[in-house]
């Protein structure tokens, strides 16, 4: 083989080489969705936020009055869309939410502003990829986070007596029961704790 050829099957292979080591470290286990605390497992970067935390004082106080106040990084500005329409707002998931146009306005674009297809979170971002049970039902059924493909794909290992059958939980759509961090965005699946079983391991 001449020099050049020899130097070229060396860059090619070191080039592949580092490419194998950059996507393992960016899968960085895949059970962990890229944001696992490595701290617990003795790495050296702790995460913070897996979504934005809500920031609208009004959207925390008119939603979270019902329940969590969902980050908007949770589902697409589409689906976000849906949910604000005044009709779907008198039939919100079978209550009446319905707002003043002021403030169904100002919530709407909070929430489109910083949907998870305009997220920078890599977690919020996979909402948006994987938001194809949402998008797959478009007309009256509302969009439900617990219908997303990426969501669905991160709890299908939890039986559902842990939870649909858990008087302490109840459903899905409990964020917060298992995912005590979940009001600042933390859901890091090492920091699960499920009532009456507790600590979470898959």
């Amino acid at each position: 083989m001449n020099h050049p050829k020899r130097i070229l099957v060396i860059l090619a292979a070191g080039l592949l080489g580092l490419g194998a080591v950059g996507v393992a470290f960016s899968d960085d286990d895949d059970d962990d969705d890229r944001h696992g605390k490595r701290g617990e497992r003795g790495g050296w970067v702790t995460s913070g936020a897996d979504v934005a935390p809500v920031t609208n004082a009004t959207y925390g106080q008119e939603c979270g009055a019902c329940h969590l106040a969902y980050q908007p990084g949770l589902l697409p500005a589409d689906a976000w869309t849906r949910v604000m329409d005044p009709a779907a707002l008198g039939n919100h998931y079978g209550d009446d939410a319905s707002l003043t146009d002021d403030l169904r306005q100002e919530i709407g674009a909070y929430l489109i502003a910083n949907a998870a297809d305009q997220a920078e979170q890599t977690r919020a971002r996979a909402f948006a990829v994987a938001s194809g049970a949402n998008g797959s039902r478009q007309g009256a059924v509302l969009p439900r986070i617990t219908e997303t493909r990426y969501f669905v794909r991160q709890h299908d290992e939890i039986p559902a007596q842990l939870v649909t059958g858990n008087p302490e939980v109840g459903s899905f759509s409990q964020c917060n029961t298992c995912h005590r961090g979940a009001a600042d965005g933390v859901y890091n699946e090492h920091q699960v704790s499920i009532p009456g079983h507790g600590r979470w391991e898959d």
